[in-house]
């Protein structure tokens, strides 16, 4: 089978003179399905460059001031200030870590000023918890599936141009009454030119999707083991409390 797609490139080569890829003429030749699909798949590229960017600066921005924040508020709250502790957070506005950690000590905070018992404390910050960890997950999330979504369709969105490519360069062969090679090889080049943007469009966008995917379960680890940590600060700084 290699063999003879090899032989037909040969002669496919010979027909067309060592054809060359000139873009311009090869745009001019095309018709009007055809355009139409190549730039449905410049937009897809050009989305899914902007998300690719987009979450590359959200996700080290998250990571550069989770380094930062995850020290400081740990000294904040091993001297037992709150207060100190949600200023801290307040400050890394854009760390994943900082918008869990400061939703559950503003709830504990609230309530530790009440006549709740220690018990509704804890659930009630371990709710605030989980509610920040949700919301920030679905911020992380943002346009991500997306690059799901133009890295399965664009392959078949450059299929669909070669297909109407193809067709157009048989319909030449029915109208110009030659059956050589050299009154196709154009045609063709022009469809498969489609597939091929199609699939430059596509692999970018998958490689992406899954790693976007696999540092958002990070981060989703991550706001886990704080909030179970924070959960835990509170249990014991309940106990204290109670024990006076």
């Amino acid at each position: 089978m290699l063999l003879q797609i090899q032989v037909w490139a040969f002669l496919l080569l010979q027909e067309t003179g060592a054809v060359g890829f000139d873009l311009r003429s090869m745009w001019n030749q095309m018709g009007w399905m055809a355009k139409a699909v190549v730039i449905v798949l410049f937009l897809m590229s050009a989305w899914s460059i902007g998300i690719m960017i987009d979450r590359l600066i959200v996700f080290n921005a998250a990571r550069k001031q989770s380094r930062l924040f995850a020290p400081a508020v740990a000294g904040a709250l091993r001297e037992g200030k709150l207060d100190e502790a949600i200023k801290i957070a307040d400050r890394y506005k854009k760390s994943h870590l900082a918008k869990v950690v400061v939703a559950g000590l503003q709830e504990f905070r609230a309530h530790q000023v009440s006549t709740e018992i220690p018990g509704e404390i804890i659930e009630a910050s371990t709710r605030a918890l989980e509610r920040a960890e949700a919301i920030c997950h679905s911020e992380m999330e943002r346009g991500v599936s997306s690059l799901a979504t133009i890295g399965s369709s664009a392959p078949f969105v450059g299929l669909f141009g070669t297909v109407v490519g193809i067709i157009n360069a048989f319909k030449g062969i029915s109208t110009e009454k030659s059956t050589g090679l050299g009154a196709v090889a154009g045609g063709i080049s022009e469809a498969l030119v489609a597939t091929a943007i199609g699939l430059f469009v596509a692999i970018p966008a998958v490689w992406m999707f899954n790693y976007f995917t696999n540092r958002i379960k990070n981060f989703d680890v991550e706001m886990g083991n704080s909030s179970s940590e924070l959960v835990d600060y509170f249990i014991k700084r309940s106990q204290k409390a109670a024990a006076k």
